[in-house]
């Protein structure tokens, strides 16, 4: 595996057309069902069709990374209090050739400007424990104890808008 680029020029985007999903699917196939062995049954679901997908992308066009936002009913039923004043990030993944350049945090801010879009109060998430610093980074408290999701150890974080 090759150091990340730090130079590395890059949009983060909404996800609008059918191109960009499939470049979001790709995304996430490579990060979740190869590299981390995500069952692939699981890793696409019913909130796909509704969520708003964010996509980055290289100048050139090539996907470095993905997230996504559920809101109003498929949000209250994610993020644990029924609350449909919260959004729920979920699916952020970036390709290893652009983790530590500043593209997830980027996506994490896409989703959140999209959540505020909407009205949302607050985002919830469910991260994978390695990944919390990250996130704390980005303002998110975790909460509630240590769970498995797809034979990951998970733990919840919300950040208030």
């Amino acid at each position: 595996m090759s150091a990340p680029d730090r130079a590395l020029s890059y949009v983060v985007r909404v996800a609008e057309d059918p191109g960009d999903r499939e470049a979001c699917f790709a995304v996430r196939k490579d990060v979740f069902v190869v590299e981390q062995k995500v069952p692939e049954d699981i890793e696409y679901d019913a909130y796909d069709a509704e969520a708003v997908h964010v996509l980055a992308v290289r100048a050139d066009g090539v996907p470095l990374g993905t997230g996504r936002l559920l809101h109003g009913e498929a949000a209250a039923a994610k993020n644990g209090d029924g609350d449909p004043a919260v959004g729920s990030l979920g699916r952020l993944a970036v390709t290893a050739q652009a983790r530590g350049v500043g593209v997830g945090a980027a996506l994490v801010r896409a989703v959140e400007d999209a959540a505020r879009a909407r009205g949302l109060t607050a985002v919830d998430l469910h991260a994978q424990t390695h990944a919390l610093g990250f996130y704390e980074r980005l303002g998110y408290e975790a909460y509630g104890p240590e769970f498995p999701d797809a034979g990951i150890p998970h733990r919840a974080m919300r950040r208030a808008l």
